[in-house]
């Protein structure tokens, strides 16, 4: 039985596995995460309609149902026959390797202090702490939404998770009766950011 180790526990590499293992190969997979994080569910966590418990499935869990190994680890190193994890040093026993190890945002010069609810799940939560600071301090206050973009790419553009956010805040916001007492603002570097969305967006 040929042997593939998938490097990452989003999504994709979950997918994977769950795929190869049907085709009867021996599966592998690595994370520095011990839980798959169902990122279009976490809009829900600032306005507390989802809590972080609820859009999480243990790791462990999908790999009993589905019949893949987990190793909970972090990957420091990937070369072109092997890789390095953080605990587990370096690593060649696999005839295929994949690697979804996903993205990471960069906090550039002048957004260190924003948050992004695409990021890690800790910076969602950091930014739901953020939010309830400001509404129990009851003074009210200013809220900025928005993404970037890419002139050169356009269909990169993935601005609908802050539309959701933006949104949810609003809503959460007049729920509690306080939504006089905050502005919200929204800003994107297009003339129609929700373009893609079809022109009655």
């Amino acid at each position: 039985m040929k042997k593939v180790v998938i490097l990452g526990g989003g999504i994709a590499g979950v997918e994977c596995a769950i795929f190869l293992r049907k085709y009867n190969f021996e599966v592998e997979l690595i994370s520095d995460r011990d839980y798959l994080y169902i990122y279009p569910i976490s809009i829900w966590i600032p306005t507390k309609e989802k809590k972080l418990e609820d859009v999480i499935i243990p790791m462990q869990d999908l790999a009993n149902a589905h019949g893949f190994k987990f190793v909970k680890d972090k990957v420091v190193q990937v070369n072109k026959d092997s890789f390095t994890l953080e605990n587990g040093g370096e690593r060649k026993d696999f005839d295929y390797l994949v690697v979804a190890l996903g993205q990471q945002k960069l906090k550039h010069k002048g957004i260190e202090y924003t948050y992004s609810i695409c990021s890690t799940p800790e910076e969602t939560l950091e930014y739901t702490k953020k939010l309830d600071e400001l509404i129990n301090q009851k003074k009210g206050g200013k809220l900025a939404f928005g993404f970037g973009g890419n002139p050169n790419a356009k269909e990169a553009v993935r601005g609908g998770p802050v539309f959701e956010v933006l949104f949810n805040v609003d809503y959460y916001l007049r729920r509690l009766k306080i939504r006089d007492n905050f502005e919200l603002t929204f800003f994107a570097p297009m003339p129609k950011p929700g373009e893609r969305l079809g022109e009655t967006a």
